[in-house]
């Protein structure tokens, strides 16, 4: 148990039998009237937003969510098979858990996968990944100056728009919460 007081961005409460992970959170404390703490909870594992008010000092029971290091290996079928880096325990895990994760993931590519009672709830990725260009159109030479953008596709089968300078078999960096070029790595 903890109250509204101790809530930090990323922390699991566990309210009426659902998961919830805190996305934002804001203590408010009007000229009159109780303080209350204004949230931004994130349901687990459906990702269904909510925005849920608690009177400040509100008791919330919180959940028990073990943050493990784990490496990607394989997809068998639909599901990504990883592997604890301490146990060595292998868990398949579906899709919908992996979510937008997975367009980026390579082989033998490090994750946090989250779990709780045993159950893997959603696996989170670095900010940004190095992939290769495995195909785009090549750019034309008077095209440089534009500033504009072409398809590209990556190792992993992903595509992205890359500057029209960027070629066939180069590094990119990618950033893995919007899908958006960074620069060559």
């Amino acid at each position: 148990m903890a109250t509204t007081n101790d809530l930090k961005n990323g922390m699991v409460l566990n309210l009426e039998g659902q998961l919830w992970q805190v996305q934002e959170f804001q203590h408010v404390k009007p000229g009159k009237g109780p303080a209350f703490v204004r949230t931004t909870l994130k349901q687990i594992p459906s990702g269904k937003i909510v925005d849920k008010t608690f009177n400040a000092g509100t008791k919330v029971e919180t959940a028990t969510v073990d943050r493990r290091t784990m490496n990607y290996l394989y997809k068998e079928g639909e599901d990504f098979v990883f592997m604890d880096m301490e146990t060595y325990d292998q868990f398949p895990i579906m899709p919908a858990l992996v979510g937008e994760a997975g367009k980026w993931m390579l082989e033998n590519s490090e994750a946090t996968v989250a779990m709780h009672e045993g159950k893997a709830l959603y696996v989170e990725i670095p900010a940004s990944v190095e992939l290769t260009i495995t195909y785009t159109e090549p750019g034309l030479q008077g095209d440089r100056s534009s500033g504009g953008t072409k398809p590209a596709t990556v190792e992993t089968g992903a595509q992205v728009n890359v500057p029209l300078f960027i070629e066939n078999g180069e590094k990119i960096k990618v950033d893995t919460r919007d899908g958006k070029y960074l620069s060559r790595a």
